[in-house]
C-alpha cells in the first residue's frame, strides 16, 4: 500500500479498531503524517495566526483514537499486548509526585532522577518495539499479514 491508502486505513477503515494487526509502514506513516500536519499547524499559527492552534487541537483530538488504535495493532503485529502501551505511565506519575514533593519539602532528587531514567528506559524498549520486524506467521491477535497474494495465471489451451 501507498501513504494515502495508509492514511485512509487508519482514519476510516480502523479508525477505532484495536484488535489486529498493524504493519510497519501503516504505524510509521500515520505517525509521519501526524507530525507533518502539526509541523504545518504550528508553522501557520507562528507566522499567520494564533488561531491555528485551534485547528491544531482540533485535529490533536480527532487522531487521539487512531493514533492509539494503530498503536495498539502494531504491538499486536510482533505477539505482545496493547497494553505495552501504557508501560511508562506508572514511573511518569512517580516522577511528577517525586518532583512535586521534592520542591515542597526539599527532598532527595536522585530518586527523582532514577525514575526519569527508568521512564525513559521504557519508552527506548516501545520504540524498539515499534521499531521491531512484525511476525511472518500468524499469531495470537491474528493472521499473517505479510503474505503475498500469489497471481494464479489461467493457462489457455491452444489447439
Amino acid at each position: 500500500m501507498d501513504f494515502k491508502d495508509l492514511i485512509k486505513t487508519c482514519l476510516k477503515e480502523k479508525y477505532a479498531s484495536f484488535s489486529g494487526r498493524a504493519s510497519r509502514s501503516e504505524f510509521w506513516f500515520f505517525y509521519l503524517f501526524g507530525i507533518a500536519i502539526y509541523g504545518v499547524c504550528i508553522l501557520l499559527a507562528v507566522t499567520i495566526s494564533f488561531k491555528f492552534l485551534w485547528v491544531l487541537g482540533i485535529f490533536a483530538l480527532g487522531v487521539f483514537i487512531p493514533a492509539l488504535a494503530v498503536t495498539w495493532r502494531r504491538l499486536h503485529d510482533i505477539n505482545k499486548s496493547g497494553m505495552y502501551f501504557f508501560l511508562p505511565v506508572p514511573f511518569a506519575i512517580i516522577e511528577v509526585i517525586l518532583n512535586s514533593l521534592s520542591s515542597s519539602r526539599g527532598t532527595n532528587e536522585s530518586i527523582s532522577i532514577l525514575f526519569i531514567l527508568v521512564d525513559l528506559g521504557v519508552m527506548l524498549y516501545l520504540l524498539i518495539l515499534y521499531c521491531t520486524d512484525g511476525d511472518k506467521k500468524n499469531n495470537r491477535f491474528g493472521k499473517n499479514i505479510y503474505l503475498k497474494k500469489k497471481k494464479k495465471r489461467k493457462i489457455k489451451a491452444t489447439r
